[in-house]
């Protein structure tokens, strides 16, 4: 289980979120919306851990941001997959070797990562891309990519951050297919956007966000 109690982060400008609580248990699909600099991206942020909360805690499995050491936080966040609004690829290492990766940084054996990353791939229907640089691929093939890199390491909960943001309608319901596919199987998934009317298209717990506080 995920679960944020009263979570406060302040940045020097002024920005931040204010008394975020909500959990997302196992099998979970919400939806944060609300309109740019609402606050989402700090909120995900806090999940990983990338943030620490001013106030209030994060609790991610037998983690929590009060209690957790620096050295602890790149295990915890192998129970997390994060996929990016601008993707975050290595543009100087082909679609196999950007979803490797995520196994490689953990130490996994070159038999497990050949078979995960193939599985990944196939899971966002791309496998016959693998030996594909990003710069030849369109951009909802990147965000699976991205996807794939982010589930590769079977993890607990997916957090993306408006994954279909930058692209067309069309792509972007591929992408939702994608996310919902995964979550089929088990996965969380806290998926961050503005697009409310693609929320409606679509069956999923919603909290939303709005100047740093959840209405």
């Amino acid at each position: 289980m995920v679960e944020l109690q009263n979570v406060r982060v302040k940045y020097p400008t002024g920005d931040g979120v204010e008394k975020i609580s909500f959990t997302i248990a196992s099998g979970d699909f919400l939806f944060l919306v609300g309109p740019s600099g609402a606050g989402k991206s700090t909120v995900l942020k806090t999940i990983y851990m990338d943030v620490l909360p001013d106030e209030g805690h994060v609790q991610v499995e037998e983690y929590n941001s009060l209690f957790i050491r620096k050295k602890d936080v790149p295990f915890m966040r192998r129970k997390l997959g994060v996929v990016f609004q601008d993707f975050k690829l290595f543009n100087d290492r082909d679609v196999f070797r950007n979803v490797a990766f995520a196994l490689e940084v953990i130490g996994r054996k070159n038999k497990e990562i050949k078979r995960r990353v193939l599985r990944a791939l196939a899971d966002v229907g791309l496998s016959h891309k693998a030996r594909k640089l990003p710069r030849e691929l369109s951009g909802g093939e990147q965000q699976r990519i991205a996807i794939a890199r982010a589930i590769v390491n079977e993890p607990y909960i997916l957090l993306a951050d408006e994954p279909t943001g930058n692209l067309d309608p069309l792509t972007s319901a591929g992408i939702m297919a994608v996310l919902e596919r995964i979550n089929a199987r088990g996965t969380s998934v806290l998926m961050a956007t503005h697009n409310y009317d693609l929320v409606k298209k679509y069956h999923g717990r919603v909290i939303r966000i709005e100047n740093g506080k959840l209405l």
